[in-house]
């Protein structure tokens, strides 16, 4: 089935029906302007910058993740007055108009950052819930952090309008003595200063020089990573991943992103021609290329669901044997997103998969054009760059994005395995029942070669929320431990995290999965060879386990935390809050 008649057939959350491409300039729009009757909308819109001509031009809402809380997103309000002229000189009229957005780094390691995941369906509800409303014809979506980013992208899944994702850009990198230093820096510091290899002064020297200015965390971290995933799935321009948050470049993004909705309007194309399952099996194969975060799985799911395609964990496994990684990026790797910048981005590495014959090059993007038309007129990377491998040397020949099953995740588990830390680790469990428990450990120098931390109650329902376990992994990889402890958690895991770690266990602990029945001193294998995670106990002495557990009191009873709790699907299905309605 081509995916301009999937895209006929109503949006999974739509509010109105999708109309036909003829109407589709004002088709909602006109709704809510047009007429004697709908006197009072258009008076409501001339104190706010209307005139007269407006009112028969396609209306695009920009979505605007603008907010001081972060330097990812601090700048983003500029950008997004620079799509509103986009759209304007286009011969459209833009509407900006504001989400919220909260920070991952900030709030990592405290109780804050539960409502990190959570927030993804929240700016996703206000973005559609704004569009919806105001009848908008079409989308810019302007993200700069990690939730923010899938969020627009669910939103205009939902919505089903003319849209383009504008990705406000990787930040510069800091320096110390010589040294390109960021915010994964600082966090390692922490672990190194308690394993005493550096002083209190120089954890100090790394915190107040890593985050010079505006942009997203600067490794291939999940900004990152989901920047790239959108770019491939045709949702934004060209190499719009791949432009420093200050630039020259990011302007002429944002200005090109509303005239795109403009052409998008007039050629009849929206989101789900564009979002078919093609283009989501193209984000996952440059996810894996560029040796993304695990993130990614948890986030084209949710998006997926949103789309309504078809996509499963185990498609990460089918896809994940094929397509090598490439890239040498952080956090597993040397270089920075702002490196892989100066040498063109990610498009020549997308030119070359296509070529391998990794890549659906006819799906449709929001150029109007197919992907193969986009990638046909970019160079290839300079000769002697050693960022982006040629696909016959790869830093690995199959996937670091690992799906793992077995008696301790029946249901999956998401493992990050660059290789460097082995393929294969057996250690005995050090049984947490959440992160802070288990950071104290580490910091106290408790935790020994050959473990296994397991941290667990940190799921989409028992956390609630999912929290990222950067704070933890950090600490280990500064004490110099990176690979001689493993640490599972039916949590997750920054962009950052790297070492001998998986998350997203499925299921989660509050549910009684088996992470919740692991004793101290249980055997634990983590076999990515095999993709297994298994617990070396019988069947019957687990059911004996399970029989004497009994699920923890909710954390939360009222508000955001506890009606997300109440609603959220597993992670192997996206930790989305709608699957149920």
């Amino acid at each position: 089935m081509s995916s301009r008649k999937k895209s006929s057939q109503k949006s999974p959350s739509a509010t109105t029906k999708p109309p036909s491409s003829a109407s589709l300039e004002r088709a909602h729009s006109s709704i809510l302007l047009d007429g004697p009757s709908r006197a009072a909308s258009r008076a409501m819109l001339y104190p706010v910058g209307f005139s007269e001509k407006d009112f028969s031009k396609s209306i695009v809402g920009v979505a605007s993740t603008w907010s001081m809380v972060t330097p990812c997103n601090m700048h983003i309000d500029a950008l997004a007055r620079e799509s509103a002229l986009g759209i304007d000189k286009a011969g459209g009229k833009a509407i900006i108009f504001n989400t919220i957005t909260i920070s991952d780094g900030i709030s990592m390691g405290t109780e804050g950052m539960k409502y990190s995941l959570v927030s993804r369906e929240v700016i996703a509800d206000s973005i559609e819930t704004v569009a919806g409303c105001q009848g908008f014809d079409g989308i810019v979506a302007i993200g700069g952090c990690d939730k923010n980013m899938p969020a627009c992208i669910m939103a205009i899944a939902r919505l089903n309008r003319p849209a383009v994702f504008v990705y406000g850009g990787t930040i510069l990198p800091g320096c110390l003595n010589g040294k390109l230093v960021d915010v994964v820096s600082v966090f390692e510091a922490v672990g190194q200063e308690a394993a005493g290899t550096i002083s209190a002064k120089d954890r100090r020297a790394v915190e107040t020089c890593a985050i010079p200015g505006p942009g997203s965390c600067g490794g291939m971290y999940t900004a990152n990573t989901m920047a790239s995933a959108i770019e491939a799935m045709g949702m934004s321009l060209p190499n719009s991943s791949a432009q420093a948050a200050i630039s020259s470049h990011k302007v002429k993004d944002c200005r090109d992103a509303g005239a795109a909705v403009l052409n998008l309007l007039k050629k009849g194309i929206r989101p789900l021609d564009i979002m078919t399952k093609e283009a989501f099996e193209n984000a996952i194969t440059v996810v894996i290329a560029l040796g993304g975060s695990t993130n990614a799985v948890l986030h084209l799911l949710a998006i997926a669901h949103a789309a309504g395609v078809k996509l499963v964990i185990e498609d990460f496994t089918r896809i994940g044997k094929k397509v090598p990684v490439l890239a040498d990026l952080k956090p597993s790797g040397k270089y920075l997103m702002s490196q892989l910048v100066e040498i063109g981005g990610i498009v020549p590495m997308m030119k070359d998969l296509l070529a391998a014959g990794l890549l659906h090059g006819d799906v449709m993007t929001v150029t109007g054009k197919t992907l193969r038309e986009n990638l046909a007129s970019f160079k290839p990377y300079p000769k002697g760059q050693e960022i982006i491998r040629p696909i016959d040397n790869p830093i690995k020949k199959e996937s670091h994005l690992v799906i793992l099953k077995g008696n301790l995740a029946p249901g999956g588990a998401v493992a990050k395995i660059s290789g460097k830390e082995g393929l294969r680790f057996e250690g005995r469990a050090r049984v947490f029942e959440s992160e802070e428990k288990a950071l104290q450990a580490i910091l106290a120098k408790k935790i020994k070669k050959g473990d296994v931390l397991v941290i667990r109650y940190e799921g989409p329902k028992g956390g609630p929320g999912m929290r990222e376990m950067l704070s933890p992994t950090s600490a280990v990889m500064g004490l110099g431990l990176g690979k001689e402890v493993a640490l599972i958690t039916d949590g997750r895991f920054s962009g950052g995290t790297h070492g001998f770690v998986v998350g997203h266990i499925t299921p989660e602990a509050f549910l009684g999965g088996p992470i919740a029945l692991i004793k101290e001193g249980d055997l634990i294998t983590i076999d990515a060879n095999k993709r297994t995670l298994s617990l070396d106990v019988t069947a019957a002495e687990l059911a004996r386990r399970k029989k004497a557990w009994k699920q923890p009191v909710p954390r939360y009873r009222r508000g955001v935390l506890a009606k997300y709790a109440s609603h959220v699907t597993d992670a192997s299905h996206g930790a989305v809050t709608d699957a149920g309605l």
